[in-house]
């Protein structure tokens, strides 16, 4: 219950019907909405002021800090299961797939001789219809594969390739900004030179061999980035999506 409340809260924050700065329905208010006891509500609230989302306390009643929305590091890997936690609709336009030669820098990244063969892949992804992030993926040449026989368009890459037992469970990311390129600007729909967040991957398999080398690029007015830490857990990183 305190999931179903916390969920909808979020949608209701995203969407701006409970806009920055207003006051959060209060206990009393979501208990009768919901039909459930003060503690699942409690619950809910205190999950959207661990993800900064709302504030207040000490007698003072919750109100919105802001709308972005976290995604917490265990999905960090799949855009279209985040995309569906929060409530709103994921998709992607295909632009590109193809089997072709490493470059050098592929090819330090996946660990390959330079020239081996890989699949690459240029895809569009969107928040509600809206434009959002550009993926240039690059897989080892066997996972890749996998691929090119699946429609890329149906949704996540990342389920597919799991339940054919592909093992991408260690990530490093690497968050910088660039200016958009042609591409970037034709497929984001933002101006060339326009700055946008990127995030670089490297995925491996438990075991530590490179199966893939990513570089996303979000519009940043979409997409934010934090990370939260404490002395006794490892940092986690957090994707968030801003309303616009």
């Amino acid at each position: 219950m305190h999931e179903r409340i916390a969920v909808e809260l979020r949608r209701l924050i995203a969407t701006g019907d409970l806009a920055v700065g207003e006051p959060v329905p209060s206990e009393a208010q979501l208990c009768a909405q919901w039909g459930a006891s003060r503690g699942p509500v409690r619950q809910a609230l205190a999950a959207l002021r661990t993800e900064g989302m709302i504030g207040g306390g000490r007698g003072k009643p919750p109100v919105v800090l802001r709308q972005s929305l976290g995604q917490p590091f265990a999905t960090f890997m799949s855009f279209s299961r985040w995309v569906h936690g929060l409530g709103r609709t994921p998709g992607q336009r295909t632009q590109e797939i193809a089997l072709r030669p490493a470059t050098a820098d592929v090819a330090d990244a996946l660990d390959l001789e330079e020239g081996t063969q890989v699949v690459q892949l240029l895809r569009l992804r969107l928040i509600d219809d809206a434009p959002t992030m550009l993926e240039r993926t690059t897989f080892i040449e066997p996972v890749g594969r996998l691929l090119l026989d699946f429609d890329c368009d149906s949704g996540s890459l990342y389920a597919h390739l799991a339940a054919q037992g592909v093992d991408m469970s260690l990530a490093r990311h690497h968050i910088d900004a660039v200016a958009a390129d042609a591409t970037d600007g034709r497929l984001l729909d933002v101006a060339e030179g326009f700055p946008l967040l990127r995030e670089s991957r490297i995925a491996r398999s438990a075991d530590g061999r490179p199966v893939e080398y990513s570089d996303d690029r979000y519009r940043p007015d979409k997409v934010g980035f934090t990370i939260e830490n404490s002395q006794a857990a490892q940092p986690a990183l957090l994707r968030s999506w801003q309303a616009s």
